[in-house]
């Protein structure tokens, strides 16, 4: 049995679906003229120069969305709130770790800085075309520094500020960046952390150099946001106080033509050569902006919006930047970790601000789960009105939990399916128009097309576990793989080449009602003596019982079955922690996870372990659990926000 055979649905709420962005009707336009309705979609925009086509796929798999459109993100971002009036509207609520910092920008001096940022780089001789790096926390500085590329036409690559200097380096190679942008540190758990030196030694001149100098690299611009010593390159280093003030507030932005690229974004956790994904200006702002009006019901001037991904990931850049900014949100930005300097961090936050909007990982809901409810229950949160998941699949009891406990039971819960490639939420409820189930994505948006089809391309029957592939492009898909353009056919379109089908990488399938449940990635799907079991679905099951608060499941090689299930689970703080505690607790677990999903799928090792190891982005690496399930030494651990932790789990894990 399923357990997704006894999920409860949750309806349209009739009083939000009244006063929704989204209607029930979009989905019959777009099915009707599909590139009817994202020709609307692109005119919620102000462009310099109307399209002569909406697409042009002769060159499939290479897309050109509103051929001859020009238009210019940053003004679209910016300039034109303020000339609507809107100029004193708060564009940004920024937060700092340090419990006392906290700025607030408007719309009019997000204006003027980035003009005077863009004059600035202009200064440095770069032109449309010309890659800018910035290796940056979660500053007001990073949103402008990003807007003022956007504004000259240069193409950014963020690199998230807890890569390692030999990440950055790749990035900074691969892109062939003129500059990289940078603060002298960050703050992490109410410390001050270097984070210039970490640029020091990615450029090849400091001791730790991973290489010889970066030859592209000519300027160096430092945000002073710590104080801690760094060392200088008097030729090179600038900082960003000294230089960005004296320029001038005036800037006229140029229009650039919709497929230029607006930015690179390098996918994290591959080997070899860094994948730099290529996303352009039209049709990526008319997505964004588009998914962010309708799937978060964002009404400016009243909502403040939450997005706590870093803007070292595609979240942070279609959601915390261009999304939002595009419709005249008010965003909240916080600098640092959510347990800093105590678990009420973010609820203090929400409660301070007012936040009404708020979109986060699973991860991130999980791990409030096991802080306990009594957390969120210290503070007044009845400004929610709308909560978000994205970056995994959302098991059903954090679902649940979230919607309780975050949003007091009564708000929509939009769990949402996209990728970096995608661009931009693909698969989502639509709130006050469709109904929910915890731990479904539902249904593609309006305007995008997907099936689930087995090995042979056909549709699978409901209840079917197959591959989850889109059979139509969209605005904002990728336009390739940077400098590597074989690589991009061979790694997204080669596998259902003849039926010319983008495949996601991830499992799926349609249940009894015709609603979607992602399944994780397709080497998550586990095959147990010929059976298709989704780990996913298996840590549904384990993360259901009361005593856990996290769970991660891998598919480990076994002589008899082809693969077994291995588990880890973290449990709730309240659980008794006795070792005899925990072995009783095993058996229950497996005995859940049989009667939930199927004996099938009773794992054979179930570890309980004080934490699993995860990026400093809050993902599990499972792929050193299953290192550790097959008894291989774990690969690398440099990304890990605490390296030490493979070592804890083998030292500490209960194991039955």
């Amino acid at each position: 049995m399923s357990t997704h055979e006894t999920v409860e649905t949750f309806a349209p709420d009739p009083d939000f679906a009244a006063q929704a962005n989204a209607r029930a009707e979009d989905y019959e336009r777009a099915s009707a003229d599909r590139l009817a309705f994202w020709d609307e979609q692109a005119r919620r925009l102000d462009w310099s120069t109307e399209w002569s086509e909406v697409l042009d796929w002769s060159d499939a798999p290479v897309a050109k969305w509103y051929v001859g459109g020009t238009l210019n993100t940053a003004y679209n971002c910016v300039d034109r709130h303020v000339e609507a009036g809107n100029g004193d509207r708060v564009a940004l609520h920024w937060v700092g770790e340090p419990t006392d910092d906290a700025r607030d920008i408007t719309y009019a001096q997000l204006k003027d800085e980035v003009s005077r940022t863009a004059n600035y780089l202009s200064s440095l001789g770069l032109v449309a075309g010309d890659r800018v790096a910035i290796y940056m926390p979660l500053l007001p500085e990073t949103y402008i520094a990003m807007l003022a590329c956007a504004r000259l036409g240069l193409t950014h690559s963020v690199v998230f500020a807890g890569f390692s200097a030999q990440a950055l380096r790749s990035r900074v190679d691969d892109a062939e960046a003129k500059v990289v942008i940078t603060a002298d540190g960050q703050f992490r758990r109410g410390k001050p952390a270097p984070l210039k030196d970490g640029v020091d030694e990615a450029l090849g001149d400091s001791l730790d150099s991973v290489s010889g100098p970066a030859e592209s690299v000519q300027k160096v611009l430092v945000v002073r946001r710590t104080g801690i010593d760094v060392d200088w390159q008097s030729d090179r280093d600038v900082w960003w106080d000294e230089v960005i003030p004296e320029q001038s507030a005036d800037h006229t932005p140029e229009a650039f033509d919709s497929e230029h690229p607006l930015f690179v974004l390098y996918t994290s956790g591959t080997t070899g050569k860094p994948k730099g994904i290529i996303h352009t200006t039209g049709g990526y702002l008319t997505q964004a902006s588009y998914t962010h009006h309708v799937v978060f019901d964002h009404k400016p001037g009243e909502d403040v919006y939450w997005c706590t991904a870093d803007v070292g990931w595609v979240t942070g850049h279609t959601y915390g930047v261009y999304g939002p900014l595009s419709n005249g949100a008010t965003c909240m930005v916080y600098e640092g970790t959510p347990n800093s300097p105590d678990e009420h961090r973010h609820f203090q936050i929400i409660e301070k601000y007012g936040v009404s909007i708020y979109y986060a990982a699973p991860t991130l809901i999980r791990t409030f789960m096991k802080w306990g409810r009594q957390i969120p229950a210290g503070h007044d949160l009845s400004s929610i009105r709308l909560l978000g998941s994205v970056g995994e699949p959302i098991n059903p009891e954090a679902w649940r939990w979230y919607r309780d406990h975050v949003g007091g039971s009564a708000v929509p819960v939009v769990d949402t399916w996209w990728q970096t490639e995608t661009g931009a939420i693909m698969i989502s409820p639509l709130p006050g128009v469709t109904a929910a189930k915890p731990g479904s994505a539902m249904r593609p948006l309006p305007g995008i097309d997907v099936s689930i089809v087995d090995g042979d391309a056909r549709e699978v029957a409901a209840e079917d576990q197959g591959y989850l592939v889109i059979t139509e492009p969209w605005p904002a898909m990728l336009r390739g793989i940077w400098g590597d353009m074989e690589r991009y056919r061979d790694t997204y379109w080669s596998r259902f080449a003849e039926e010319g089908y983008y495949f996601a990488g991830d499992g799926a399938k349609w249940d009894a009602d015709g609603d979607l449940w992602v399944l994780g990635r397709v080497d998550d799907v586990m095959n147990i003596s010929g059976h298709r079991i989704s780990t996913s679905e298996v840590e549904s099951a384990l993360v259901g019982h009361d005593a856990v608060a996290e769970a991660a499941v891998v598919g480990a090689a076994d002589d008899t079955t082809g693969q077994a299930i291995v588990a880890y689970v973290i449990l709730r703080e309240s659980a008794d922690d006795s070792e005899e505690r925990h072995r009783a607790l095993i058996d229950e677990l497996r005995a859940a996870v049989s009667r939930d999903i199927s004996p099938i799928a009773k794992p054979r090792d179930i570890t309980v372990v004080p934490e699993l190891p995860k990026t400093r982005s809050g993902k599990i690496m499972r792929r050193l659990l299953k290192d550790m399930a097959e008894g291989r030494e774990g690969g690398d651990t440099s990304t890990l926000s605490d390296p030490t932790i493979i070592d804890q789990i083998k030292s500490k894990g209960v194991k039955g």
